[in-house]
């Protein structure tokens, strides 16, 4: 298993942030996810990394009023990402074109939870 010290220089911390949408004008700060993901140069996910090192590949989903949710970083046969909480599918949330999006401070990611689609800012990326 992979320790957080042993991890390598791709991998970063990301904070997303609820982007403003009905409901939220202004977006929320307190609705987001952090995530510990590998990325490449340009801030894509970097696919061989993650293969390496999925066991430390987290995803904690935090919204004021619940309880955080704790998850991992898992990619589908077809190559879609997507955050997994529990066993089965029925509390995936998947991310849209996530392979292709680039985390980078001011970048917009959308992420499919509840049968809703949301999009989150990059609020900022930083090593761990």
């Amino acid at each position: 298993m992979t320790q957080l010290k042993d991890l390598t220089p791709k991998f970063r911390h990301v904070r997303l942030l609820l982007a403003r949408e009905k409901g939220h004008p202004d977006g929320d700060r307190e609705e987001g996810y952090d995530i510990l993901v590998p990325l490449e140069t340009e801030g894509h996910l970097d696919p061989a990394e993650w293969k390496k090192h999925q066991d430390v590949c987290r995803v904690r989903h935090f919204r004021h009023g619940a309880d955080d949710r704790i998850g991992r970083l898992r990619r589908k046969p077809g190559g879609q990402w997507y955050f997994d909480y529990a066993e089965g599918d029925r509390d995936d949330e998947v991310g849209f074109r996530l392979g292709e999006e680039r985390f980078v401070t001011g970048e917009y990611v959308s992420v499919s939870s509840g049968g809703a689609m949301h999009t989150y800012q990059v609020a900022r990326v930083e090593k761990p």
